[in-house]
């Protein structure tokens, strides 16, 4: 079940690197579904209990995946709960490995790892706050790290290689760039870098660690980060105004970049220069409603 509306979240549909599975969060169930990708279909294998209150961002590392649970309601607990995944994609809650945010009722966006898998980072859009948990050997998630965002409104985000994460920030307008270190304290590299849209949301970085793109659901745009070798970035341009862009995913090869539009009811597909510039090449009718992008 969903919950018949946005869930102002990055990461609810997570496809592994293998592209041999396909987990998806049911907000309105409490509950991970579990998909084999098959060629040119899906088959359910199950679902499993989320271990919280309204799922709605899923990490991976190797055989080990965790989940942001937002709560949904006030009184609600926002917390992270770890899986190991099995041989035939099922889900086995690990146990100890529960964590809360930085409080109840945060209006959480994302969970990810950090490049080496050794360090989770989750945004709190409703507190500005970006907690991190550092990864023991057995999967288990330590208590949280919490650090204030550079930027207001902390949203979606991405990791390059070095373990730094690039963050998209909906109340300032712009993205930052951080390092993490092994002992999850975030430091940052560019502050509030402004792109002069609205809305800025959703965030994925190329594979090469040059280029970032934002989605602005406001303006109905993306916009293109420049990233240097230090980490720092720069506002490159934004175009392609398609509408109500609520999410986007980069081919494996980050070659296309896949946006999807909540008010045109459609994914558009753009080709990913060798400067980063985008060109639109294909656009897919949508049902409405459809929520979350993931691509390989």
């Amino acid at each position: 079940l969903g919950t018949g509306g946005g869930l102002g979240n990055q990461g609810g549909v997570l496809l592994t690197s293998d592209n041999q599975w396909l987990y998806v969060v049911n907000a309105g169930s409490n509950t991970i579904s579990v998909f084999k990708v098959k060629p040119g279909a899906l088959e359910l294998v199950g679902s499993v209990d989320s271990g919280g209150i309204q799922p709605v961002s899923l990490t991976v590392d190797r055989d080990l995946l965790y989940v942001l649970n937002a709560g949904g309601a006030a009184g609600d607990v926002d917390n992270i709960a770890g899986f190991m995944i099995e041989p035939d994609g099922m889900l086995q809650p690990l146990a100890g490995s529960t964590q809360p945010l930085s409080a109840d009722d945060t209006s959480p966006a994302q969970i990810g790892f950090s490049t080496d898998g050794n360090v989770l980072v989750v945004t709190e859009k409703g507190t500005s706050i970006i907690d991190t948990y550092v990864v023991d050997d057995d999967g288990l998630a330590g208590p949280p790290n919490v650090f204030m965002s550079a930027g207001t409104v902390p949203f979606g985000f991405s990791f390059s290689k070095r373990n730094r994460p690039y963050v998209s920030e909906a109340g300032t307008s712009s993205a930052s760039s951080y390092q993490v270190y092994p002992d999850g304290t975030l430091e940052v590299i560019s502050a509030v870098v402004p792109n002069s849209q609205a809305g800025v949301c959703w965030l994925v970085v190329t594979k090469n660690g040059r280029y970032a793109y934002t989605t602005n659901a406001g303006t109905g745009t993306i916009s293109l980060f420049n990233i240097d070798r230090d980490g720092t970035i720069s506002y490159g341009v934004s175009a392609d105004a398609i509408g109500g862009v609520i999410d986007e995913a980069l081919s494996n090869n980050s070659r296309y970049l896949y946006a999807l539009s909540s008010g045109a009811q459609k994914i558009f597909g753009f080709q990913v220069g060798s400067d980063g510039q985008l060109t639109k090449v294909e656009e897919i009718d949508l049902p409405t409603g459809a929520n979350g992008l993931a691509a390989h």
